[in-house]
């Protein structure tokens, strides 16, 4: 079965379809009714067996390269990239075809937001290269 990154940004994509303030800015009760959205999502997709594996990722980030044989690895936090360049977190799945990953991140992209209504986000869904 093939593997798909079902890929979180922090407010990226396309144009939003219903644009909301960042996280920091919601009620708390908004906050921990999309949370326990997550967590409904991750248990829906352990009990089906399609859940590999799922992570959120704080903004923060390092970029390195190599730095040559007798280096240490060059690292710097610049260039900043657009906040749309930052993957918030992931789902990664193993599902019977691509129109499964579509339907899963549909309904990952229907969490709630500020107010309850979905956020209508934008998931990014990428197949893993097999080898």
């Amino acid at each position: 079965m093939p593997k798909y990154l079902l890929l979180k940004h922090y407010r990226g994509g396309p144009e939003q379809h219903r644009p909301f303030p960042p996280m920091d800015q919601w009620e708390p009760a908004d906050v921990e009714a999309h949370f326990a959205f997550l967590r409904h999502v991750n248990e829906m997709l352990e009990k089906s067996g399609e859940l590999v594996d799922v992570q959120a990722l704080t903004p923060a980030q390092t970029w390195v390269r190599y730095g040559g044989p007798d280096s240490a690895p060059v690292t710097t936090e610049g260039p900043h990239p657009e906040t749309s360049d930052l993957v918030a977190g992931w789902y990664l799945v193993d599902v019977e075809s691509h129109e499964r990953a579509v339907e899963l991140a549909s309904y990952i992209s229907s969490e709630p937001g500020p107010g309850g209504g979905p956020l209508c986000e934008w998931i990014d869904v990428r197949e893993v290269m097999s080898h």
